[in-house]
């Protein structure tokens, strides 16, 4: 019953398959390697963004920060929700590639950013004052931290406050592929057409080994891009092992496949917690993650039995009332089986 994180699954076969087929001699490294041309033109396709630049690297950490930091200038505040990963997951990588910047922690409802909420923080930031931080960039993350997904009209009511204050805006896409199932949308219609600038496109977290891709929308950030990249020590030198991972992830829709059978395996967990009388969601079930509350001696329950998920953020071998609600995060992966979900809810109804 293994709900920690996607992080901790498996690669997926037909990313191991391409890896140990791009082992085979010799190809030129930094990039150059045959591979990452054909992951170039795929994601142009993809994205149906036939000047975009892709560059990648083998963190999420790297992804944001790299991308952020061609983004915004050293006095600039990046405009994100209280909860986001670039903030409170990332040892302050985004402000030190950047060279200072400010990230501006705005609170909103189940991981996501209203258009009002927005542009209140953005118009609260003094300009013109050279004793504060200036109006930097947005970044949002979709799927967000909560679970939940921005449709391509959410994401385009956001741009949209950003457009109006001069600010471009990064997508943290480390669980785009879900996003994109869960809106059944184009990744187009998510990203540049809805007026995001640049997209940190995940692999790792769905079925890959680790890799990342950051997509430039705009072209004209690419030379920047690139030396930051290698002065931030983030340029492989056997870069086709990366190449190789995105290019099969991305050939016959496998990030897609990968990412709808886990959502549909977290909507099965969602609706067997969800019917259970002690316990309820404390967000929408959107995407790959459940956040759920359930009783301290149902958690301490399953933990004896084996499962391993988040909690969020009371441990419930504290000290406590044993029918306290307390909150978790559970979340599926491409590799989570139906039997682990039957598992896990045979335990919280007391059948195992």
């Amino acid at each position: 019953m293994e709900f920690a994180s996607d992080n901790a699954s498996s690669a997926a076969p037909e990313i191991l398959a391409a890896v140990t087929a791009v082992n085979a001699g010799a190809a030129p490294s930094y990039g150059a390697d045959a591979s990452m041309a054909r992951v170039r033109a795929l994601i142009r396709e993809t994205f149906e963004a036939p000047e975009a630049e892709v560059y990648l690297v083998a963190t999420g950490t790297a992804a944001n920060s790299l991308a952020l930091a061609c983004h915004c200038p050293p006095w600039g505040a990046i405009y994100a929700h209280a909860s986001a990963h670039v903030d409170t997951d990332e040892c302050g990588a985004p402000e030190f590639y950047i060279g200072g910047g400010k990230i501006v922690r705005i609170a909103a409802p189940d991981g996501k950013l209203t258009p009002g909420i927005l542009k209140a923080a953005i118009e609260a930031t003094p300009q013109g004052f050279v004793h504060s931080h200036q109006r930097g960039m947005v970044t949002i993350t979709n799927t967000t931290e909560a679970g939940t997904v921005y449709s391509p009209a959410e994401v385009a009511a956001l741009t949209a406050i950003a457009r109006d204050h001069a600010l471009p805006v990064h997508m943290d896409g480390a669980r785009f592929a879900n996003a994109v199932v869960a809106a059944d949308c184009s990744p187009a219609e998510m990203t540049w057409k809805a007026g995001i600038d640049v997209l940190s496109f995940g692999g790792t977290k769905n079925g890959c080994m680790g890799v990342e891709a950051v997509v430039l929308f705009d072209p004209a950030k690419a030379w920047e891009f690139e030396l930051r990249r290698k002065r931030g020590g983030h340029l492989f030198s056997k870069h086709r092992f990366l190449s190789a991972q995105m290019e099969a992830y991305l050939t016959g829709d496998l990030w897609r496949r990968l990412a709808a059978r886990a959502n549909v395996r977290a909507e099965r967990l969602a609706a067997g917690i969800a019917a259970m009388p002690e316990a309820s969601l404390l967000h929408p079930r959107e995407a790959n993650m459940v956040f759920a509350y359930l009783p301290r001696r149902l958690h301490r329950r399953l933990t004896e039995r084996g499962a391993h998920y988040y909690f969020w953020p009371v441990d419930p071998s504290a000290e406590g009332p044993e029918d306290e609600p307390l909150a978790a995060r559970f979340v599926c992966s491409w590799a989570t089986q139906e039997t682990e979900i039957d598992a896990f809810l045979s335990v919280i109804r007391g059948r195992d």
